[in-house]
């Protein structure tokens, strides 16, 4: 199971701090795993924004390389997702998963940036 949380509404410049806990099944293979960050904007796909694979090696879409950050906690098995100088566009629901999108996907959290 996975539980996103740490949306909210911001102004554009701001921060949020994401987090997405994963429990269950998961818990004891969540380390080998690689993880990702995944964005739905209203009317389109869900996309991937950043990545963070076992070795802790990281990627981002160019639309927020530079402003986000993914990390991860094994012991906690915690992912997060670090989103400075929001800008409207990064208007979405949020959601983590592996990479592979091998688990049910959560219920995401909302990040609403106001210009």
């Amino acid at each position: 199971r996975l539980v996103e949380s740490g949306g909210g509404l911001v102004q554009a410049g701001g921060s949020l701090r994401l987090s997405c806990k994963a429990s269950g099944a998961i818990f004891s293979v969540f380390s080998p795993l690689d993880w990702g960050w995944w964005s739905q904007a209203p009317g389109r796909q869900r996309e991937l924004v950043a990545s963070i694979a076992s070795s802790k090696s990281t990627n981002y879409a160019d639309s927020v390389k530079g402003r986000f950050t993914i990390s991860r906690d094994n012991s906690r098995k915690m992912v997060y997702l670090q989103m400075n100088s929001l800008q409207a566009e990064d208007t979405a629901v949020y959601y983590c998963n592996t990479l592979e999108e091998s688990l049910d996907w959560g219920q995401g959290t909302q990040v609403t940036v106001s210009s």
